[in-house]
């Protein structure tokens, strides 16, 4: 056996670096996921969200009903978007997801105010996420003692003395008890399917280029749609296997509510498992191996679970958080899903999340599909 040599492994050395920048997408992992996680966890990430899209319904143009307004907007929580005319709209508002809260502020709470005669507001919180209204109800406790302390002069002054002027009545819907099982095990659903069918799909097709049985593929006379649908059609079908699954498990061991919506929710599972499918295959045809191909396939799963909403609220990211967040598909099939089982919305509800999630898979198919046509080529 010979004596080692430092010469030997300086060589060996200098082989591994240079394989390194031959592999670029590994060396751009190595490099960017650092920098991804510590700018997604240092900037995006915020557990106490402000400005939340807040809705009012006001039956009187009173001085009292603008401060409890300018109140509820200097605490900064709360973003005032939208004035609704009835109930009817208010409730349309929480219910599509255009608002977080409600304020309504009825006809008579200038008159009880004065009175004395246990006036009240209501506020009430899109609880599906329980985490992103916890902090925002915490702070109506400060509502009543402060809101109206620059109003209550003169005759009336006696009634900002000792107890509250008034009260705020919160209801928390569509998980009033802050069940956090509810929010995390619908959410489940996208990010399973897109850790299990983007992935799998990619390594199986780049499995086939490696082994060198794609190449049989291109000798045929199959069109690329003709091989795109024979290889993807099994992978639907295992798709829909886990979502049964994960429906059953939701509604049998966790208790999640399922209040209806269902015409959307299975048009949005189809176009979510095709388009996850698509990118799969799209990304199959840009990896040499199935180590990239499963890299390249974790840069997309990770900004899908911390930006999407998953993980973290969703309106508590920056707004540049919140554009690249709107970009995945996660982010709107996370919003079907809950919105479906949770508060039974329609497609009238749905139909801006489902039109996303339609122009991911047009877009990631005509991607996948020039791709390939490149790769006969």
């Amino acid at each position: 056996m010979s004596a080692f040599s430092w010469s030997r492994v300086t060589a060996v050395l200098v082989k591994e670096f240079k394989q390194l920048t031959r592999d670029r997408v590994t060396y751009a992992m190595i490099l960017a996921i650092p920098v991804i996680q510590l700018t997604l966890f240092g900037y995006a990430i915020n557990a106490e969200p402000r400005h939340l899209p807040t809705a009012v319904l006001a039956q009187e143009d009173s001085r009292y009903a603008r401060s409890i307004i300018a109140a509820l907007k200097n605490s900064a929580y709360f973003e005032f978007v939208a004035q609704a005319r009835s109930a009817g709209e208010l409730d349309r508002l929480v219910r599509t997801g255009d608002a977080q809260f409600a304020v309504t502020i009825p006809g008579d709470f200038s008159r009880r105010v004065a009175r004395g005669d246990n006036a009240q507001i209501l506020v009430e919180a899109d609880a599906t996420d329980p985490s992103s209204t916890g902090p925002a109800v915490a702070a109506l406790s400060a509502l009543p003692t402060a809101a109206l302390s620059h109003d209550l002069t003169g005759a009336v002054a006696p009634r900002g003395q000792g107890k509250a002027p008034f009260e705020v009545i919160t209801h928390a819907r569509y998980n009033p008890e802050a069940i956090t099982a509810f929010n995390i095990v619908p959410g489940l659903l996208g990010v399973i399917l897109s850790l299990t069918l983007v992935m799998m799909t990619a390594l199986s097709v780049t499995r086939e280029t490696e082994r060198g049985t794609m190449e049989t593929l291109l000798a045929t006379p199959l069109e690329p749609i003709e091989v795109m649908v024979g290889k993807l059609a099994p992978y639907v079908l295992v798709g829909l296997a886990q979502t049964a699954i994960i429906l059953l498990m939701a509604g049998v061991l966790f208790h999640v509510p399922m209040s209806g919506g269902w015409i959307g929710l299975s048009l949005g599972i189809a176009l979510f498992i095709t388009g996850s499918l698509a990118l799969g295959f799209f990304i199959s045809t840009l990896a040499r191996s199935q180590l990239q191909a499963m890299q390249m396939s974790f840069f997309y799963i990770l900004p899908s679970i911390l930006l999407s909403g998953f993980a973290f609220p969703f309106r508590g990211m920056p707004a540049w958080a919140q554009w690249l967040g709107e970009v995945l598909p996660v982010t709107h099939f996370l919003r079907v899903v809950r919105g479906s089982l949770l508060k039974g919305q329609g497609l009238g509800d749905q139909w801006r999340e489902l039109l996303a999630l339609t122009a991911f898979v047009c877009v990631v198919t005509a991607l996948a599909m020039a791709r390939y046509r490149r790769t006969l080529d």
